[in-house]
């Protein structure tokens, strides 16, 4: 049993900590909301008032929120993560925040003795709930071999990715590539089908089975045939990948023709419905073309 520690607990990091708890390791955790912290309470948890509290606590920290400002702050603050944490201790950053970002991160806690796991995930809230995570992990293989039975505890398909902090990042990044063109040709699909007049339910079944019958894309027409636009997977996170992996990109020289329609695609979405889910997208082109892809049956 291990001391854990996890700072976000939104619709990621709540399922993270119920797993965490379940598999017998000692908790701590803080968010600025206090509704899931008094329900985490309520199964064994420890709640701090501060960043600072969690790195006295526990010796492997993860990290789950949105984007590099946040770490930062929750790092850095007053009586921020770094105050408590000792020479040793690990932090796991299994948010999405870029590859540069990450390696600048890396370089403040190394000044202090501290380890950084590189670890962001894929499988959205139910892969959270269901500790099922796709991790992809870049740390020194030692660390990474101490550090594995905590990611057990999150994970399902955990993958040393190499050992350079950044390349979790980089391989997030590559994977947000193909998810964001994966949800474009969903959209478009489902839109050109339906103006047609093929009854979206006749296509869903028809692309199932085909070769790209995928969950995404049996779990996107099912939502959006059911018009379930929110509480699964925001908009605005699908969007902050999609710009890291546009910026990552451009460091690197490469062009990003079809990235570069999803994007636009994501936000225009962003822009319209910020609080719904991806696939708030569909909503778009269904005004374009004057039709609407709902259940007929």
């Amino acid at each position: 049993m291990a001391k854990v520690g996890l700072i976000g607990v939104g619709n990621m990091g709540m399922g993270m900590a119920k797993n965490i708890l379940m598999s017998g390791h000692e908790l701590t955790v803080y968010d600025l909301r206090t509704e899931p912290l008094i329900e985490l309470s309520q199964l064994g948890a420890q709640v701090a008032a501060t960043p600072k509290e969690v790195g006295k606590s526990a010796d492997y920290i993860f990290i789950m929120v949105l984007n590099i400002d946040q770490v930062k702050a929750l790092l850095l603050a007053d009586n921020g993560l770094i105050e408590g944490l000792g020479i040793g201790d690990t932090v796991i950053c299994t948010a999405t925040i870029g590859r540069s970002q990450v390696i600048e991160v890396s370089e403040l806690l190394e000044e202090k003795g501290i380890h950084l796991v590189d670890s962001p995930v894929s499988g959205g809230a139910p892969g959270a709930a269901n500790g099922t995570l796709t991790m992809m992990v870049a740390t020194d293989k030692k660390i990474y071999d101490t550090t594995l039975p905590i990611l057990e505890a999150v994970g399902k398909d955990i993958y040393h990715v190499g050992e350079e902090i950044g390349m979790g990042q980089t391989v997030k990044s590559a994977l947000a590539v193909l998810i964001g063109c994966s949800y474009a040709g969903i959209f478009e699909s489902l839109t050109l089908a339906v103006k047609a007049g093929v009854k979206p339910e006749i296509l869903r079944e028809v692309v199932s089975t085909s070769v790209v019958g995928n969950f995404l894309f049996k779990d996107t027409t099912e939502n959006i045939l059911e018009r379930n636009f929110k509480g699964q997977s925001n908009i605005g996170t699908m969007y902050k990948d999609l710009s890291l992996a546009k910026s990552m990109a451009s460091d690197c020289g490469v062009p990003l023709f079809a990235t570069g329609s999803a994007f636009e695609l994501f936000q225009a979405g962003k822009a319209v419905n910020p609080d719904e889910d991806n696939w708030t997208i569909i909503k778009i082109l269904e005004n374009i073309a004057g039709i609407e892809v709902k259940r007929t049956e």
